[in-house]
């Protein structure tokens, strides 16, 4: 179950809008890309103009995007299952510019039965490039189910040298 958000804000990237929500102590709580037509509902009414969580996260953003920052240090929280908290928290450990199968998941899990309970664990993330979902793909090496879209996985992997350079979609590369 997600944490009920006291804040949220709307930020813009090059692949698109994002919403951020934070708790009543500043923790990131859910960082997502927003769904058109949804694009409205976040940040205006629960905003705060001089967050500085939000400053900070939006800078590490900015930052990733450039291609200078590898690693966050955004304090965040995770509400989910236990399962949900290990997978992922082991996604925490997919190095910048790597990526890992959903069965290399499940087995570094210590289970590679669980791969598609780990895979609906994925999909679950609620904070999206920190906790880097995204680059977990097919055991063929194709790209599989993202929340935010196949073409910005493509892009954010590309970015992060993980795949080649060829993104020809509405983000171009980055």
């Amino acid at each position: 179950m997600p944490i009920a958000p006291i804040w949220s804000h709307r930020l813009e990237t090059p692949l698109g809008a994002m919403g951020a929500a934070f708790d009543g102590e500043g923790y990131l709580t859910g960082l997502e890309f927003l769904k058109v037509g949804r694009e409205g509902t976040w940040g205006e009414a629960r905003s705060k103009k001089d967050d500085q969580a939000f400053v900070f996260l939006k800078n590490q953003l900015e930052a990733y995007f450039r291609g200078s920052l590898r690693t966050f240090n955004v304090p965040h929280r995770l509400a989910g299952t236990e399962f949900q908290r290990k997978v992922w928290t082991e996604l925490e450990f997919i190095p910048y510019g790597k990526t890992i199968s959903y069965l290399e998941l499940a087995k570094r899990l210590g289970d590679p039965k669980c791969l598609r309970a780990a895979g609906r664990a994925n999909g679950a993330n609620p904070i999206s490039i920190l906790i880097p979902c995204h680059r977990v793909i097919g055991s063929d090496g194709s790209l599989t189910g993202y929340g935010g879209g196949l073409e910005r996985k493509q892009a954010m992997l590309e970015l992060e040298g993980a795949f080649p350079k060829q993104s020809t979609g509405p983000y171009g590369w980055l």
